[in-house]
């Protein structure tokens, strides 16, 4: 292709400004235009990029590609609009509010078979967490036997974001959905889907109307266990996922993040020996480059000019994964009863998908 492929950023706070940053080292993709409501009504930066306050906006300036970086009540509605102008989309996580949130919006794209929609699961790009991947899917150390994962920031509120995310009406929930989802993606990724949930749901240190803590007890029809907490109490941010395998264990530490405030970010691998009783000798790798931004926009372009499917971070995984988060709030009859939480609905169950 002669011409770069020109990008909309609909929502230009701290993620859209990261993402215009990888968007424009892009050898084939160009910013155009993006919006903010923060933004001083429409115009022209320096550099020719467009702004304005509103996504419609965006859509009149014929981009290619449309990032959508905006609240969770708005994303849906954002991601639909540019698929309908017929453009390939890239949202980010969470989907949305619900599960009928990112429905909504697989009903669209059905329509649409031609383009590409694509969900930042970011973590998934990082190089610990690919590593990992890759020495499971080998076989080397057998089946995975349970999983451990610990997601957790100081505040709902940090680094000076916006409160929206305290918000139920625009939020959809708090902790789990905001941080917690990534764990909730990874650990399906490495275990497959859990059909058997139990779960503990709180938000009785924030009194937010939405959760600051979540807590869940897992397994899978295959006999695989997991156990997660998602937590706006963790004083000291932290990200742990731990993967017993019959022969051995992974424990990924750490995650590079731009407030740098999760500590290094590192793999370690213990191997079960015959006479190693209980200290195994272990090898760890410590990552000191983020390039999972860059990575991660790449392989979307590279669906669009190659006409290639999406393969992480797929409408499917997306939907998968808010079934999951649903199935942990509604789990908790407490908090399921507490805010009218459809448990019953046939999309929060995996078997009917």
């Amino acid at each position: 292709m002669s011409r770069k492929l020109k990008v909309a950023i609909a929502g230009y706070g701290v993620v859209g400004r990261r993402r215009r940053e990888h968007i424009d080292r892009h050898p084939s993709l160009q910013t155009v235009a993006v919006c903010d409501q923060r933004l001083d009504g429409q115009g022209t930066f320096e550099d020719g990029v467009r702004y304005s306050t509103h996504y419609k906006n965006l859509l009149e300036q014929d981009p290619d590609l449309l990032f959508v970086c905006l609240t969770n009540d708005l994303n849906p509605d954002v991601t639909i609009a540019g698929l309908e102008k017929g453009l390939h989309v890239f949202c980010e996580k969470p989907p949305g509010r619900d599960v009928d949130d990112i429905a909504r919006v697989i009903e669209v794209e059905k329509k649409h078979p031609g383009l590409k929609l694509k969900y930042g699961f970011n973590h998934r790009y990082h190089d610990s967490v690919r590593d990992a991947l890759a020495l499971v899917l080998s076989g080397e150390m057998g089946k995975v036997i349970n999983l451990r994962g610990i997601y957790g920031k100081s505040q709902l509120i940090t680094f000076g974001q916006t409160s929206w995310r305290t918000r139920r009406d625009l939020a959809g929930g708090g902790v789990l959905l905001d941080q917690g989802i990534h764990m909730v993606d990874l650990l399906r990724l490495f275990a497959g889907e859990f059909t058997q949930v139990h779960s503990f749901i709180s938000n009785d240190f924030w009194n937010h109307d939405v959760e600051d803590n979540a807590y869940a007890l897992m397994r899978t029809d295959a006999g695989t266990v997991a156990i997660l907490h998602s937590s706006a109490t963790q004083w000291r941010h932290r990200f742990s996922l731990e993967i017993a395998l019959e022969r051995g264990a992974i424990t990924l530490s750490g995650i590079l993040s731009g407030s740098k405030s999760y500590g290094a970010e590192t793999m370690t691998v213990a191997r079960r020996g015959e006479d190693d009783v209980g200290d195994p000798s272990e090898q760890t790798t410590r990552y000191n480059k983020d390039s999972s931004w860059a990575d991660e926009i790449a392989e979307f372009a590279d669906a669009v000019l190659k006409d290639k499917p999406i393969t992480n971070g797929s409408s499917n995984d997306a939907l998968k994964t808010m079934q999951l988060v649903y199935r942990i709030y509604c789990a908790d009859p407490g908090w399921k009863a507490r805010w009218g939480l459809n448990g019953g609905d046939a999309a929060l169950d995996p078997k009917k998908k």
